[in-house]
Order: C-alpha cells, then structure tokens, then sequence
C-alpha cells in the first residue's frame, strides 16, 4: 500500500502492538490487511483503520481484568503452571521513569516545533510580500497550500487532526498511549520478531513468555550467555550480575537480558533460536516438586531445575531422566510436557509401564518431593515451524497428547497462527487433561477441539476428517500438522492426509523415542 499524503496525520502502530489492543492473533490481523480490510504501511497498521475493524471495542473491555487479553494471559499462566502471578501493571518507579522520558520527548518536540513555526512565519511573510508586488513567478496558491498542510501537521490538536485530537474519539489511539507506559515493545535483529515487555518483567523473563528462544543459560546474571547489544533505545539494571562485561562491550550497548528491564521501545541484537539444531546439548540435576495422578495410569511428574541453571529447550523436544538408584541406574527417555515459556518447571506425563523401571518406581511412590534427577537432552525436533503463520492442526493418540500440549502452548505465548485445531483420540476414560482443553477452547476464539473415544488402534485415523469437519480438506492443505502417538497410528493418519504437503507434516512416534 502507497504512502499518500494525507496519511502523514494518520497514527500507524506496530502489528505486535496492535495484536496486544485487539486481542486478535497476528495471523487474523495478516489477514485482514493482505484481503485489503486494513491500511497498513511497512509492517505498520493504521490505529484509525483498527477502529473502523474494530466498532464495538470497548477501553473497559481491555483494560479490566475481565478482559479477553487477560481471560487468555490466565490460561496461559495456569497452563505454564507458574507459582507466582504478577499483575502486569509496572512497578510505581518504573512508571515514574517512563513518564519522566515522555515528558523529555514532548519537550524536544516542543522546540522542534517552535524553530518550524519560526520557519513558518517567515515562510508566510516571503508570501504575502511576493502577492502584493504581484509578482507572477511564484505559484502563489500552491505555496500557500502546502504552508496550511504544514500548519495542520505540525499542529494538529488546534486544526482538529492528528493523533491528539483522537484521543477522545478513538479508543485504539487512547489505549495505545496508555499501553506505550505499561509496556515496552522489543524488536530482536537480525530475526525482525518483537516482543512486549509487561510490568517488571526482565528482557529475557518477557521474551520467553512470548515464545522466543534467545540464547541464555541461568537467567540470573551469572553465565552472561544472555548478552544482547542495544541499538536503539534505554534500558535499566533490576538486578545484580556476577557476570562483569568489558569496557568496550558495555561501549558498544550490551547488556545482560536476565538482569536489564526496558524503559523505551527497544531495538535489540541477539540471538534467537529457530530450529531444534539451534539448541545445544545441556545436562544438569532437577528436583521432584510433585508427582501428581492425572487418572489411574497416568502421572504427572513435575520437575523443577536450579535457579541458576535452566534448560533451555524447544516445546515438544523430549529429555533423558536418570535416577541414581542403590545398585541400579534408572533412565528413560520423556517428553517434555510443558513449555519453554516457564523454563525452571518441566513436566511429563509418564505412562503405567512395566518396561519401564523409572515409570515403576514413580507408580510405587519411591520418588519423594526434593528426590534429585538427572537430565540430558533436549533431543528431537517435533517443534514448531518458525514464524509460520498458518492455522495449526495437532492429531494425538493417547500420552501422544504430552508433547502436543507444549506445543499448543508455546503456540499461544508466541501468538503467530491463525487458529488452532486439537484432535486428542482415546481410549474411554482416557483423556486425562480434558478439562485443561476445555478451558482452552472457552477462552480462545482461534481454538477447536475434538476429543473422540477412538483408541490408538490404526482404524482410528478414519474419525480425523469427522473431528476436522466439512472444511478439512482446505484446513489440512494449507495448515502446519503435529501427529503424536503410537507409531501404527502415526502412520495411519498420515497416509489417511493426501492433502498434507510432505513438508509440512511432522510425526512424533512416542514408543520410539530417543
């Protein structure tokens, strides 16, 4: 879309700060511009355009708690199981900061608007000297116009345009202003991908929230794995780092993300992990915080890693657990049931098994609350595409739901697809996080799920397109598709989907792990 003039007044917002006002995900806002229904400029959207998409957006709506953007922000947190839950609101200092730098920026456009208005009135004196001499050289009207645009852009509370003036009429404007305080909008080079920054939230704390893998190692300011380079915009340390940089790499703008919260917009150089070869090989010792039934030959083992020393991993890569036993070394290989959004608490949904001397010794209670356990990995890469914009379908059989769940949260923290479509096959009886998934199709509008009681046998590939609906075909052609099970059904349902594209079809067979 060209530029033309009189888009010079018009407010144009980021499309992650657009996402965040209108609870809408990235990928239905793509859509919307790519059909023509919003005006968008260089990755910008016009905030007039939005309220026009937009009518019945109500400030309340999105700024109580009862809102959608919070109704999804408590799903997501009750799904990532966090132990503390932080209002989004900054802390009073940290506002206080903000709106000393607004105030400096006012100021500075203030003076720049004082030297254009001397500017201006000379301008006007050159004209009106040049139509009493008569003088026919001068396309007098058509200076005299671009003074008035001139006047009206640089003033356009007094003419009655330009983003101050909306601030009464419209509410994206308004809540865009209120949002620039409470939080800070982030964009990682050399990807492009941004992230906001919520109340006192770290750099690296809000980039994992938002489903990024930057590079880090014990998020406390010790390992100075972290290190991003600023290259626009302030930041400021909330906490204290062992780790010392240099003076030349505090010279050229780097910071630690564990330890540093943003004041501004930022622009950010660091690294950010793409592909599941992107995530190296780590082992470090976790603690048993609970083991949990979820029916009668499931558990759900949580594990908790040290404060100063994360895993980082992709959601749906799986871990190695040892277990140092009297005579015996206990191991097995686990997916890994959460997501990397909460990087210190890992769970898995371990599956009744007499193959399986560690599942054993979970089912008979000998791992107690502090039991150390080993971990190595993360291995595997049923993860997600990179940025892929298109609608998400997860096939499950049974525990094949463990890495799926991962997924579909780390899906919703990242906030890039479309719609999300779960198909979660059982034996009666046999979905062991029903209500989890019922609570993400009540809150979510982009979710759909199906829960059939079709068991893992390879028949059961015949109920996919039932569970899909009449708009399978198109959804499964152009849609991303995660099979998880056992590997007669994996294999079933994938030659049941012509219409997937190869490349796009990813298998998790759950008894050939490792």
């Amino acid at each position: 879309m060209a530029l033309t003039s009189g888009d010079a007044m018009t407010q144009w917002l980021s499309l992650s700060r657009a996402v965040h006002l209108t609870g809408m995900s990235r990928g239905a806002l793509q859509r919307k511009i790519h059909a023509g229904e919003l005006a968008a400029f260089d990755g910008m959207v016009s905030a007039d355009a939005l309220a026009q998409a937009f009518p019945d957006l109500a400030i309340e709506a999105r700024l109580d708690e009862a809102g959608a953007f919070e109704r999804v922000t408590r799903i997501k947190e009750e799904s990532f199981g966090r132990r503390v839950r932080e209002r989004v609101l900054p802390s009073q200092e940290l506002l206080a900061q903000r709106l000393f730098l607004v105030n400096q920026e006012l100021a500075e456009q203030r003076r720049i608007l004082g030297r254009a208005d001397q500017w201006l009135a000379a301008a006007d004196a050159d004209v009106e000297a040049a139509r009493q001499r008569g003088d026919g050289a001068l396309p007098l009207e058509a200076v005299r116009q671009l003074l008035e645009q001139a006047h009206r852009a640089l003033h356009p509370v007094a003419s009655g345009t330009g983003p101050d003036a909306q601030l009464g009429t419209n509410p994206i404007t308004l809540m865009d202003q209120l949002l620039r305080t409470l939080t800070a909008r982030v964009t990682l080079l050399p990807t492009g991908r941004e992230f906001l920054v919520e109340g006192n939230d770290t750099l690296l704390e809000a980039a994992l929230k938002a489903g990024l893998s930057p590079s880090y190692g014990c998020g406390n300011g010790n390992c100075g794995l972290c290190k991003a380079r600023v290259r626009s915009g302030q930041v400021q340390a909330v906490r204290h780092s062992d780790h010392l940089l240099s003076q030349t790499e505090r010279e050229q703008g780097n910071v630690l993300m564990c330890t540093h919260r943003p004041l501004t917009d930022l622009t950010l150089e660091a690294l950010d992990a793409s592909a599941a070869a992107d995530i190296p090989q780590q082992e470090l010792v976790a603690t048993v915080r609970a083991v949990t039934p979820l029916d009668a030959d499931t558990l759900l083992l949580h594990l908790q890693t040290p404060r100063s020393h994360r895993l980082r991993f992709l959601a749906g890569q799986g871990l190695t657990l040892g277990l140092a036993g009297e005579q015996h070394d206990f191991a097995a290989d686990y997916l890994i049931a959460s997501c990397p959004c909460d990087d210190r608490n890992l769970h898995f949904h371990v599956r009744r098994d007499a193959d399986d001397a560690l599942a054993t010794r979970l089912f008979a209670g000998a791992l107690k609350t502090g039991t150390p356990v080993n971990l190595r990995g993360p291995w595997g890469d049923f993860v997600l595409t990179h940025d892929d914009e298109r609608p998400l379908v997860f096939i499950a059989a049974s525990h094949g739901f463990a890495p799926v769940k991962g997924l579909i949260e780390h899906a919703m923290a990242a906030q890039t697809c479309e719609s999300i479509h779960l198909v979660w096959s059982a034996d009666p009886g046999g979905h062991y996080l029903a209500r989890q998934v019922r609570a993400w199709a009540d809150a979510l509008d982009g979710f759909h799920a199906a829960l059939p009681e079709a068991g893992c046998s390879a028949s059961a590939a015949t109920f996919v397109r039932q569970a899909l609906g009449s708009t399978a075909p198109t959804l499964l052609a152009q849609a991303q598709v995660y099979l998880a099970g056992p590997a007669a059904f994996v294999d079933a349902v994938a030659q049941a989907l012509p219409e997937v594209n190869p490349a796009d079809l990813h298998r998790c067979a759950i008894d050939r792990l490792g």
